[in-house]
């Protein structure tokens, strides 16, 4: 099976679990992935049979240690090049995941570390993510995503989903991106570094993280 094929199933795990606790089924990952159930299954026995993944019928999907560094080496490589395109190439946000992806499956490990010590050695991407170090370690947060954040609560956004780029768009241009104070108002409504109230696209309270 291709090596890129077994990467994107186990980025697709580490990423699902990365900011909330809910457990990866066959069927979810079939979901993030869009292919068969039937498919996913059949892969996921593979990936345990060469010991990247744990899974028992019908049960949650982990990825095991070798799993887990082999998934943050792929993800250290995604980020990292976004990081690189953003900061170098007056790329935007919402445009450097299609990139990134065709890009992590290309470049040389050499020109990958040219690319980390140029950057200065990045801990987070533009979304806010984690860059994992070269042993798969990543310093994050404690967060609240702010679907589930009290209203009053305050904290500093520290990651926005980079899964919708027109809902990226709309958010840089009300001033909430990464990095930024917010307030939470209300079901969709905060405070931007102590400004007025802003209302905010309803898909926006599930795709922004805040210190706790």
């Amino acid at each position: 099976m291709p090596a890129s094929t077994v990467d994107d199933y186990l980025k697709t795990i580490y990423h699902y679990t990365e900011w909330q606790s809910d457990p990866v089924t066959p069927s979810v990952l079939a979901g993030e992935l869009g292919l068969a159930p039937s498919s996913v299954t059949e892969m996921v026995k593979k990936l345990a049979a060469q010991g990247l993944v744990s899974h028992r019928p019908y049960g949650p999907i982990s990825l095991t240690d070798a799993g887990t560094l082999r998934a943050t080496a792929v993800i250290r490589r995604h980020r990292l090049i976004e990081t690189w395109l953003v900061r170098e190439f007056d790329y935007a946000w919402d445009e450097v995941h299609d990139e990134a992806e065709v890009l992590e499956h290309t470049i040389s490990d050499r020109l990958l570390g040219r690319i980390d010590a140029r950057l200065g050695h990045p801990r987070f991407d533009p979304h806010g993510d984690a860059i994992p170090g070269p042993d798969g370690s990543v310093e994050r947060e404690p967060f609240v995503l702010l679907a589930e954040a009290t209203i009053g609560h305050t904290g500093r956004v520290l990651r926005v989903s980079d899964r919708d780029p027109a809902l990226l768009r709309t958010l840089e241009e009300r001033g909430l991106d990464v990095g930024h104070t917010v307030t939470a108002t209300g079901r969709d409504a905060v405070q931007v570094d102590g400004g007025p109230t802003i209302d905010l696209p309803p898909a926006a309270s599930r795709a922004v993280w805040l210190t706790a």
